[in-house]
């Protein structure tokens, strides 16, 4: 179909069937034929054909003045009929409408040329102009016969952004008429001001023009594609405005299709909606999406970006295939054989029969896996779909450990690795009560990110759980660490997340890519801690035994390979393989706006709860925040009272819930249990929680509404899981970005209750356009990609500090450990690889290392010496001790000076790179604003849409007790743990340099941090119960320290305090613990110190308390803090530090100071402070005077001077 059957099909629209061509309309509709682009093929007495003249006449119009109102498009078109006028109004009145409906039709259909010529001519409806002519008439302003003359200059719309205004100005003016003016000098001084008039007004229009070209929307388009199967590709689409945001002009948001057309230009493969933002207008843009690919490859592909408003508006990017390779066709997977299955006491050990004692049989897929597990001591990957019960297949592994250690074959420490947090969590929880006293007594611990207290419950664990980023903190240093060469078993739960693109930030789950294959964000440090122990296995005498569990995957084997499995112990069943069957039920819905699609997914998911979880049977819904967690639960009851039936969901007596209901705080939360919905989120209270999922597991109530970043921690089972939207707003909060693949199959895996249900259901419901994505992807495995390569840098520099890398040899042999390495050859178009030989390989692992060592020395992080060895520099091994991004020390470096002050560390402390993900979310700018404009440390023009704004503001609001709202607690949380790390860092840093003051104040924000107070406020805030005017009271008293107020007598202290006895119990349990420290120190050879030479000092501390040493009292701060000290030596008047050292304190320790002497000459004041990270108020200061001789060597140039 053309632009003439377009119109004619909407010429027949119903809206029209009453519309008649009278008998006088008929010459003025015969004159109008002849002025129409478009030919009308109907004729004269047909309805159609009017319709067809009155749109196109109103089209062809050129409304000078483009006037929206219908009486000045009426008088512009001079008809002489009452009647015709009328009969335009109505037509005109529906033809937006109606032209944007045959666009929607074209588009879903996916009819790309219809699509195009649809849509141009909705804009020609709306802004009453062809496409033919230049699109400056869609601005106003510009004089009718300009915009004709620059219509007859014939000069293609793209030229006109290279010419300048003066250009401009001299193709658009009226030489002509400059001269008839000019013959009639006689003229009077109107006519002369006139003639001035026409000389100057079109330069000026030039500048106008000039202006306004480069206010019509223009984008620059590039693509980065990356095969993922031989049948999808993925493609990275950076999208970059080049055009002048005008608010009168764009508004807030310019819409745009993205449309990705065949190399015929017939078929649409993919569109999608994007807004760009005023907020964003200057920055690029990412869209990640995929689209089909089939062999034979076609030439190319067209992506196109089309305004939804503006006519002419267009980017066009031809992708290539010419140098497209495809992966590697993917081995079959593992057949489910049909096996006995296994009774539990084929463990042969009443011991371990009894942790199983809620079922007879092992499932068919532990029972095919048991032999490779449990008799032999194989490396094994179990892959198989979420639910399938592959963790009690690694306990078969761990079970043959603790069997062999028992006959001394072997020593009894298992490793267990959980991408996030809260898989650790619930494992912990799990293997505690299985293999802990309760069960096989054994010591289970979980790793808590403190290296000193991590050493410790490694040296004491058998089975230690702990996140990627745990492990490689400790295991960095395997050759000094005993402990860790002693690991027997090593177990890695969900390696599929290894796929993950975002590094090893593993707090902030969601990633800003819309297809994530199987990977999450915390896949590269997965990846080189699996690398590493195989590594140490292959060096070690007794070798590490690797099990490591995943989802279906596509490239199983190898995966497989990479971690030492052979044939006999990988297992790869397909998806559709699960001890309960899946029915799956896919609904998509046509709404770009993510919140509208919400509300309109309320009363489908009530109906999909309605049709397939009758008889009370248990449901989840899984939304993506906090507060549709809260709007979904509520809409759920809201449609059951709709029906009468307002207790539709509570399957318990009102009086048997009460008790635990009256235990919940949130008002919502309460109400909503109390008909039987509970809902979930990250910021709720640990209590709340605990309720809520007792209530849902017991079956009082039917419905559990969760929050998506809840589903790797929940252990509930449901008959039905409803994912309503798998959209979350990105970390700038400007846009949405798609679940990763891995959280829906998490997700998915929920609707399994063996021997209770013979199938589990879930009803998926996403944006329309994604409808048929994950009709093909839910149901077949996906693959796994290494993103090692972009996050490189601080893994390799931490191998280089270890010395396990010394030269660039090293480093790509170190590569060819890791997975990377074995995807190069499989997918080399994936890691923009152009060929698969053994010289491109070589290649390029040679630029990889090259480019990653290059950032690393200009970073000042490793040196380089000779072109190939490599040498750490203090700043690398700052980074590597402290588990700190070398971005962030070269920040560090760069940015802090002898000068810097507590405003100053703050910031640079705010723009780490660990912050880079903090989430700005959609209304929190405003919030982030009143934080600041409260805060005692202004900010000097801050953006407050920037994550590291944000952490400044919350990081001041930690300090000042600001209470939040449960959203920005939780990034706060993540803030403060963060920040207390990186200090530590910066400390290192200041010292390095030699300056004290900064140093100082950075030891002096490590305790502000932990105690949640400001540096000026009164050291007894940190006691329980003191509020800000009792330690005013306590002040004006004298009592301004915490050994002030513990050395008062009972009475004169219970008098001040007004306390109860048991507020008074915790204020004395805390003095108790509270840090009294006796420090001496002496100097070693006082006598005999020379300028220039090294000094020793011994210091003596012991610590008068007798009770078990416990972490640091500070219950504001969200995690476990240890208290560590520092000892420094330097020169508070010269601002010169010469010695620092980090003490971790028990009862006593002995520690030597080494320093150099000054270079001044007599006797020299220096200050000895020993200083805590995690107390306020008890920090110690000495100053000692040294006796500095001339140094030897100024000795000897005297002499040589003489």
């Amino acid at each position: 179909m053309g632009d003439i059957e377009l119109l004619r099909l909407f010429a027949l629209a119903d809206e029209f069937k009453y519309m008649v061509v009278r008998e006088e309309e008929k010459l003025e509709l015969a004159k109008l034929l002849d002025r129409v682009p478009i030919p009308v093929k109907e004729s004269l007495d047909e309805p159609a054909a009017k319709i067809n003249v009155l749109l196109q006449e109103s089209l062809d119009e050129p409304a000078a003045n483009f006037n929206v109102l219908l009486q000045a498009y009426i008088s512009q078109l001079k008809l002489e009929g009452l009647a015709l006028t009328s009969d335009m109004v109505y037509v005109t009145q529906s033809a937006g409408r109606i032209m944007r409906c045959l666009f929607e039709i074209c588009l879903r259909r996916g009819w790309a040329s219809l699509t195009d010529k649809a849509l141009s001519l909705c804009k020609c409806v709306n802004r009453r102009m062809w496409g033919s002519q230049t699109p400056l008439r869609q601005f106003r302003g510009i004089p009718n016969e300009i915009l004709g003359k620059i219509e007859k200059k014939d000069l293609a719309w793209e030229r006109w952004y290279d010419l300048s205004s003066q250009d401009i100005g001299e193709l658009i003016r009226f030489p002509k008429m400059g001269k008839t003016i000019h013959r009639h000098a006689v003229l009077g001084p109107l006519s002369k001001g006139f003639l001035e008039f026409v000389r100057i007004r079109f330069p000026k229009m030039g500048k106008t023009i000039h202006r306004l070209i480069h206010q019509f929307p223009r984008l620059e388009l590039s693509a980065h594609v990356q095969p993922i199967t031989r049948s999808v590709l993925k493609v990275d689409l950076t999208i970059t405005p080049d055009f002048q945001w005008d608010d009168k002009l764009h508004g807030l948001v310019e819409p745009f299709f993205i449309i990705v057309e065949d190399s015929d230009s017939e078929f649409i493969l993919h569109h999608e909606y994007f807004i760009l933002k005023k907020q964003l207008a200057e920055e690029d843009h990412l869209v990640t999406f995929t689209m089909p690919i089939h062999e034979p490859l076609p030439p190319q592909y067209f992506v196109k970006v089309v305004s939804d408003k503006w006519l002419g508006c267009e980017a066009v990017l031809p992708v290539s295939f010419r140098h497209l390779i495809l992966p590697e066709k993917y081995p079959p997977p593992t057949e489910l054989l049909d096996l006995q299955p296994l009774p539990v006491s084929a463990l042969r050990n009443p011991q371990f029969e009894a942790l199983y004692k809620d079922f007879t049989h092992f499932n068919p897929i532990q029972t095919q896996v048991f032999t490779a597990l449990y008799n032999t001591d194989d490396n094994c990957l179990v892959a198989a779909p979420t639910g399938s019960g592959k963790t009690i297949a690694a306990e078969f592994a761990l079970l043959r450990m603790v069997q062999r250690a028992a006959d001394g074959k072997g020593a009894a420490r298992c490793v267990y690795i959980g991408p996030v947090e809260e898989i650790v969590r619930e494992r912990y929880a799990d293997w505690s009560r299985k293999f802990g006293a309760e069960g096989l007594g054994l010591s289970v611990v979980q790793l808590t990110g403190e290296t000193q207290a991590d050493l410790k419950l490694l040296e004491r664990g058998n089975v230690v759980l702990a996140t990627p980023e745990h492990w490689d903190m400790l295991s960095r240093r395997w050759k000094q660490r005993k402990a860790v060469q002693e690991v027997s078993l090593f177990i890695v739960d969900e390696v599929h997340l290894l796929g993950g693109p975002h590094g090893p930030a593993l707090e902030e789950r969601f990633i800003v890519a819309e297809l994530l294959l199987l990977g999450g964000p915390h896949g590269p440090a997965l990846e080189v801690v699996c690398s590493r122990m195989r590594y140490i296995s292959s060096q070690l005498d007794t070798p590490i035994r690797i099990v490591a569990l995943a989802t279906s995957l596509a490239n199983a084997k190898d995966l497989g390979e990479w971690i030492g499995a052979t044939s006999h112990g990988l297992f790869n069943f397909p998806p559709g393989v699960r001890p309960v069957p899946l029915e799956i039920h896919i609904q998509g819905f046509d709404i770009v706006n993510l919140e509208a699609r919400m509300q309109a997914m309320a009363r489908p998911a009530y109906s999909a709860i309605g049709n397939h979880a009758k008889d009370g049977k248990p449901v989840i819904v899984f939304v993506p925040t906090r507060k549709h967690a809260r709007m979904t639960a509520l809409d759920l009851l809201t449609h059951a009272a709709a029906d009468g039936q307002p207790f539709k969901f509570r399957q318990a007596d009102e009086a048997d819930i009460t008790p635990y209901v009256d235990r919940v705080h949130d008002a919502a939360l309460r109400h909503a249990l109390g008909y039987g919905v509970a809902f979930l989120h990250e910021t709720q209270q640990p209590a709340e929680q605990d309720v809520a999922k007792l209530l849902f597991s017991s079956g009082a109530v039917q419905v559990l509404v969760a929050t998506a970043p809840m589903c790797w921690g929940l252990t509930a089972s449901a008959h039905l899981v409803v994912i309503m939207g798998t959209q979350y707003y990105d970390v700038t909060g400007q846009g949405t970005n798609d679940y990763p693949v891995t959280d829906l199959l998490q997700m998915m895996g929920r609707a399994s209750r063996p021997l209770q249900d013979e199938t589990g259901i879930c009803v998926l419901m996403c944006h329309g356009p994604k409808k048929e994505y994950y009709k093909k992807f839910l149901f077949e495995p996906l693959p796994v990609e290494s993103h090692l390569d972009h996050f490189l840098h601080d893994h390799m520099a931490a191998e280089i500090v270890t010395r396990t890398i010394q030269n660039k040899q090293d480093a790509v042999d170190y590569l060819t450990w890791t997975f990377y390495y074995r995807r190069l050859t499989q997918n080399p178009n994936y890691y923009n690889m152009q060929g698969v030989s053994h010289r491109h390989v070589s290649d390029h692992l040679s630029d990889l290392v090259e480019r990653v060592l290059s950032d690393l020395e200009q970073s000042k992080v490793i040196a380089i010496e000779e072109d190939m060895d490599l040498d750490p520099l203090n700043l690398g091994m700052i980074a590597a001790y402290y588990y700190v991004a070398y971005t962030t020390i070269e920040l560090f470096a760069a940015s802090l000076t002898a000068k810097t002050k507590l405003k100053g560390l703050l910031e640079i402390l705010s723009n780490a790179s660990e912050f880079d993900d903090i989430p700005v979310r959609p209304g929190e700018e405003g919030n982030v604003q009143k934080l600041l404009a409260h805060a005692p440390l202004a900010l000097d023009k801050p953006k407050y849409t920037d994550p590291h704004t944000k952490v400044n503001a919350l990081l001041q609001a930690h300090f000042s007790r600001t209470h939040l709202n449960p959203d920005l607690g939780a990034d706060q949380k993540k803030a403060v743990v963060n920040a207390t790390r990186l200090l530590q860092a910066m400390v290192d840093v200041i010292s390095s340099n030699g300056w004290l003051n900064p140093a100082l104040a950075a030891m002096e924000m490590s305790q502000m941090a932990s105690q949640a107070l400001w540096q000026k406020d009164s050291v007894l805030l940190q006691l329980p119960h003191f509020t800000k005017e009792l330690a005013a009271q306590c002040g004006a008293k004298g009592v301004e320290t915490v050994f002030d107020l513990m050395e008062m007598e009972d009475d004169d202290r219970r008098e001040l305090l007004q306390m109860s006895d048991q507020q008074l119990e915790d204020v004395a349990r805390w003095c108790n613990r509270y840090p009294d420290i006796s420090v001496s120190y002496e100097v070693t050879g006082a006598d005999d110190i020379h300028a220039g030479e090294p000094v020793s000092m011994v210091v003596n501390l012991e610590r008068e308390y007798e009770g078990e040493l416990r972490p640091a009292d500070a219950p504001r701060y969200p995690a476990r803090k240890d208290e560590n000290w520092w000892l420094v030596v330097g020169d508070p008047g010269g601002n010169a530090l010469y010695a620092i050292k980090r003490v971790t304190l028990q009862r006593k320790a002995k520690v030597k100071l080494d320093f150099v002497a000054p270079k001044a000459q007599g006797t020299q004041g220096l200050t000895l402070f020993f200083m805590c990270d995690a107390y306020m108020g008890c920090d110690q200061e000495f100053e000692f005077e040294i006796d500095v001789k001339e140094g030897e060597g100024d000795e000897a140039e005297e002499m040589d001077a003489q």
